[in-house]
């Protein structure tokens, strides 16, 4: 004679609902490494854009693939460049993937310049030549120069030129001219693109 177990339905309903949150948890680590982050805005150096406390949705696959662009507002993890002393392992580097870890490295700027551009500053004007051409930036705070900081500098193979919008009160790639890249930020270090600031969605 066999045992009939107690409560075979609930035990079969706890089996069900324990695998839908197991395939739940693994969804949703998916969308954050794959597909979609949020990051708060912490500073004032993307005005008038972001400001203080926004919170940014940040598109993945424009990263993953390599699709950034000029224009773009990316998300950058500043450990090595921004953070020049704090250097993340690779498990460290994982876990932002998958938002673990600390959010305070970081780093939302706008890509002025990729691989193979020349950047300088400035013409009469205050503007700074792309290329030997002026660039039109009409997202720059108003009455800012393009740039206080002279410079002139060529972006080599997998590396951005970052600035902030708000052009006098931004720690970007000007503030790391003298540090090893000369200010060049990896691709491989960009989280992903702004959606509604210039992601690859809006075009």
């Amino acid at each position: 004679m066999t045992k009939n177990p107690r409560f075979p339905r609930a035990r079969s309903a706890l089996r069900a609902l324990g695998l839908v949150l197991v395939l739940a948890l693994v969804l949703a680590a998916a969308i954050r490494a794959l597909a979609i982050q949020n990051y708060r805005i912490p500073s004032s150096s993307m005005e008038p854009a972001l400001h203080v406390g926004d919170v940014v949705t940040v598109w993945r696959p424009d990263a993953l693939t390599g699709s950034i662009d000029r224009g773009d507002v990316v998300v950058v993890d500043g450990r090595g460049s921004f953070l020049p002393t704090v250097q993340p392992n690779d498990m460290e580097i994982l876990g932002s993937w998958f938002g673990i870890g600390p959010r305070d490295v970081f780093y939302v700027k706008r890509v002025v310049a990729v691989a193979g551009d020349t950047l300088e500053c400035c013409d009469a004007s205050g503007r700074l030549l792309l290329n030997g051409k002026p660039l039109d930036e009409p997202y720059v705070i108003e009455g800012a120069r393009a740039s206080e900081l002279a410079f002139s500098v060529e972006v080599p193979d997998g590396r951005v030129w970052l600035m902030g919008d708000n052009r006098p009160d931004s720690a970007d790639s000007r503030s790391l001219l003298g540090a090893p890249g000369g200010g060049m930020i990896r691709t491989e270090r960009i989280m992903g693109t702004v959606i509604g600031e210039g992601s690859s969605l809006d075009r």
